[in-house]
């Protein structure tokens, strides 16, 4: 009966308390579980307790039973009221007193809604208005809920009434849309800016493979789409998201924690975002430690700084643990108003009575129940300062803030200043919200303001859980600007040993190579880099193209300049052509000067002219063999295939009218046909018009595709390039070389078919010419960086072929027969006599000798024998005719010392006097 008696006196107290409100509580359980009276009223939504019992079995509309009391939800709310009691003894709002009613949501939204609903009820039951804008009540606005997925419904319920709401957690994206939720406010940045910040800290330490466990509601599900937009946008990739229920008394939350348990286990990813509240992160945490499971945890701000979770058993096994908590503070005289815990007369706290029960009730044993309980003879008289350590305060400040942003709009509505308020403390609730939305107050040093969605700026604190003990404490070791949007890390509070743990799907890519992705960005193979193209950082996505000027070799980490490759004049093989030239030119000027010397000797005296020319040629064309050396451009490349293809196009001309005069002279047995042939012996001519063919070919080469200098990378050695000048069109090119080679073809076709002593000169060197060009063709096509060399070394055997062939066995003969003569010469006798047989003069004077001149029978008898020739026999020239009376004067020179037979020799054979000949 006593506790009946004593229920129902409780009840008829709160009845009497809320008419005096102005508001009401249930006649059966009031749902205020603390209130207190004031002018105008702040409600205090706090989910208390964390359970609804028996939830899942609920058939009927029955009243809530709530269980798992929750510290931190309770500290919050006495700051809430330690705030309002701080204003009402400040003056800061003179005249009017602040009072407030307080309800427990249990972490249920139904429950929330049932709360706000009898909390605004007038005289017993809520009205139903088709206008709302005179409705009031006694509560002008609400303070709470904590988790979003409360905060949600009340927001659309409190929009219905334009209430403003405000907020110290409730961080859901959801809740800025102003088209749902008009009268929501919050003291805390929204989710958008927390999952930012969660992306940046994951790009900072350069994980990208990370694993994701959230929440099944309203806080959970927005919290998961924002993370994965703002991860993709970092190139971070999440290996696996799992889904664990809200609902604590869920009848599958222990199973479904186990899976969840097994995944994060069995996981390659090293980090894990853990969007839980903390009673599910403890659940987690216990079976991750059964299983010495060790990750790197961030948190979400529902759980970063929670202390029971931080003191668990072994909580130092589940390894590194990170997260964002919003504004923290110190709150001044809160921690005296927590270790002295008493009520004022007219204020009731429910909540304050089950925690002492708790905390100092010798028969009510919990994990908060203190060692000296069982001595306190009152428990609602007993305190300590356990909640200065079971809870962090620092996370209450909001609260605190949250109180004066309302405090601050009610001044401004009743137009109060220093001394008092001069408007009606009967305000309607909606008039609060637009002065909300614009307001700006300075509280502590610093100013405060929400913006168009009604969300407060301000930074986020980076939390590092640092290992005390057997538990872990909070420690500051960075912050998330919103203004710049990154993070900012004390890197020196981190015990890494500058060695970040990994957590990626691949291996990091070196500088060197880039990232070959698969299906999933994060998940890749490291190539090198190509050829001409460099990175120089890790884990870049493609390779750069190097700048213009330098090369990289595959897998380089930077770019070096082309080293440039060109026939140098230093190099061995420029000074052996150098050499070469420099002899061969001064082989056709020694040859030029000994022709001018001997210009009258019958072996020189008809070819004068054309050797010079011949000469002149062979000189252009060593000129060119000099131009190949050193760095091209493209006159120096025009001007070395042109001196070459004019210059030996020049000397071979030359040979053809050479070739071509012995054939028609030996080719003819008819002298009337031979006058005739001789029309076409016209040197000068001949030669004057194959040149200047090569000319016309050379410039059509040079006006329509001229040749030019190009860069081509080497093939046989590393960054070079070559400097070469190409060939232009192909077709000028080649018709060049062909041409000269027709000349050549034609001019050992002449020859050969004529042949003779004085052929086999055009024979051997055409011969030489076409050979060193043959093997040059196949050659100069299949090896490109070798095309000068070999065009020098074609050059140099051709101009080399036509000095040995056609000038040198010239310069032998000459000084052959010189050394002859000057050995047949002997010292004078005293006199000469004339053999009648031997056609010697011999004279008696010691000082002179006296030759007598050639015997004229035996050149009488030669010509008689050649007179004497038959139509079939071959007809000498001139010169063939000079040449032998020469042949014959040398002979008797030789013999001029011995006595000469007069007497007439047998006529040879035909074939053998053309044979001496």
């Amino acid at each position: 009966m006593a506790p009946c008696l004593f229920h129902r006196s409780l009840c008829a107290l709160c009845v009497a308390v809320m008419l005096g409100l102005g508001a009401r509580c249930d006649h059966t359980e009031p749902p205020c579980g603390a209130y207190a009276p004031g002018d105008i009223i702040l409600g205090i939504l706090a989910s208390v307790h964390s359970k609804v019992k028996d939830l899942p079995a609920r058939i009927r509309p029955d009243q809530y039973t709530c269980t798992d009391f929750d510290l931190i939800p309770f500290v919050q709310s006495l700051a809430a009221i330690h705030t309002i009691e701080t204003i009402n003894d400040s003056g800061f709002l003179p005249g009017i007193r602040l009072g407030y009613l307080m309800c427990d949501s249990c972490v249920y939204a139904t429950k929330a809604l049932h709360c706000v609903e009898q909390m605004l009820a007038v005289n017993g039951s809520f009205p139903v208005l088709s206008n709302y804008s005179d409705f009031t009540s006694s509560v002008k606005a609400f303070l709470g809920e904590r988790y979003s997925e409360l905060s949600i419904p009340v927001a659309k319920f409190l929009s219905l009434y334009m209430i403003p709401q405000i907020s110290c957690t409730s961080s859901s994206p959801a809740l800025s849309d102003k088209s749902r939720y008009a009268s929501f406010f919050r003291v805390i940045p929204s989710d958008v800016y927390q999952t930012k910040a969660l992306a940046k800290l994951m790009k900072y330490f350069n994980w990208d493979w990370v694993g994701v466990v959230t929440l099944d509601d309203d806080y959970g599900k927005p919290a998961l789409e924002k993370f994965l937009i703002d991860s993709g946008k970092e190139q971070i990739c999440v290996e696996f998201q799992e889904v664990v229920p809200n609902y604590l008394g869920s009848t599958n939350i222990e199973q479904r924690i186990k899976e969840v348990a097994e995944k994060i286990q069995n996981s390659t990813a090293k980090v894990v975002l853990l969007i839980l509240r903390p009673e599910h992160v403890a659940m987690l945490f216990k079976e991750l430690i059964k299983t010495n499971t060790t990750r790197i945890w961030i948190a979400s701000d529902a759980w970063s700084t929670t202390r029971f979770v931080m003191k668990m058993k072994d909580i130092n096994k589940v390894g590194d643990i990170f997260g964002f908590t919003f504004l923290t503070g110190k709150i001044p005289g809160f921690e005296d108003y927590l270790k002295n815990l008493r009520l004022a007369p007219g204020e009731r706290n429910d909540f304050i009575k089950e925690y002492k029960q708790m905390r100092f009730n010798c028969s009510q044993q919990s994990v908060h129940t203190s060692p000296l309980a069982c001595s306190v003879t009152d428990p609602q008289e007993a305190n300590d300062d356990y909640l200065l350590h079971a809870v962090d305060l620092t996370e209450a400040y909001n609260q605190r803030i949250a109180v004066y942003a309302v405090a601050h709009a009610i001044r401004k509505l009743l137009k109060c200043n220093d001394t008092a308020c001069s408007g009606d403390v009967n305000l309607l609730p909606w008039q609060l919200v637009s002065i909300l939305r614009e307001i700006n107050f300075t509280l502590d040093n610093k100013t405060y303001s929400f913006d168009e969605y009604g969300d407060f700026k301000n930074a986020y604190d980076l939390i590092s859980w640092k290992m005390n003990g057997d538990e872990r404490v909070p420690e500051v070791v960075g912050q998330f600007l919103i203004k710049n949007e990154e993070v900012e890390v004390n890197d020196s509070k981190i015990p890494w040993n500058n060695t970040v743990p990994l957590s990626r799907c691949s291996v990091t890519c070196l500088p060197g190579t880039e990232k070959n992705i698969s299906t999933i960005s994060c998940c890749y193979t490291c190539a090198n880099c190509s050829e001409g193209y460099y990175s120089n950082k890790t884990d870049q996505l493609a390779c750069k193209k190097c700048p213009e000027g330098s090369w990289s070799l595959p897998g380089s980490r930077e770019c070096q300049k082309w080293n440039i490759l060109f026939l140098e004049w230093s190099s061995a093989y420029s000074i052996v052509v150098m050499i070469g030239t420099v002899i061969g030119a001064l082989l056709l000027v020694f040859s030029f000067i000994f022709f001018i010397l001997h210009r009258e000797k019958p072996i020189i005296k008809d070819i004068l002219v054309t050797s010079c020319l011949m000469k002149f040629g062979l000189m252009v064309s060593f000129g060119g063999v000099i131009l190949f050396l050193g760095s091209p451009n493209i006159h120096i490349c025009r001007a070395q295939q042109t001196m070459y293809g004019l210059g030996f196009t020049l000397c071979v001309s030359c040979i053809l009218v050479k070739a071509l005069h012995i054939f028609l002279e030996l080719m003819s047995s008819n002298p009337a046909k031979q006058r005739k042939l001789r029309k076409f012996d016209k040197p000068f001519v001949i030669i004057g018009i194959l040149t200047v063919i090569q000319a016309l070919i050379c410039i059509f080469w040079m006006v329509f595709d001229p040749v030019n200098v190009e860069e081509t990378q080497s093939k046989t050695q590393l960054l070079t390039l070559n400097r070469l000048c190409t060939q232009g069109s192909l077709y000028g090119f080649g018709a060049m070389h062909v041409y000269i080679a027709l000349l050549a073809v034609l001019s050992f076709g002449l020859a050969f078919k004529g042949r003779d002593n004085e052929t086999d000169p055009i024979v051997f060197s055409m011969l030489i010419h076409l050979f060193a060009w043959l093997c040059f063709i196949p050659v100069f096509i299949t090896q490109y960086e070798s095309r000068p060399i070999v065009q020098i070394s074609g050059i140099m055997v051709s101009n080399y072929g036509v000095i040995f062939c056609h000038f040198a066995p010239k310069w032998f003969k000459i000084l052959s027969e010189k050394s002859e003569t000057k050995k047949a010469v002997k010292p004078p006798v005293e006199s000469l006599t004339m053999d009648s047989d031997s056609g010697v003069v011999c004279g008696t004077s010691s000082e002179t000798a006296s030759i007598p001149s050639t015997p004229q029978s035996r050149f009488s008898i030669a010509e008689s024998e050649m007179s004497n020739w038959d139509g079939n026999s071959l007809h000498l020239s001139e010169a063939s005719i000079a040449s032998f009376r020469h042949r014959r004067l040398k002979s008797w020179r030789s013999r001029s010392l011995r006595p000469i037979s007069l007497r007439p020799r047998s006529l040879r054979p035909r074939s053998q006097t053309l044979m001496n000949l």
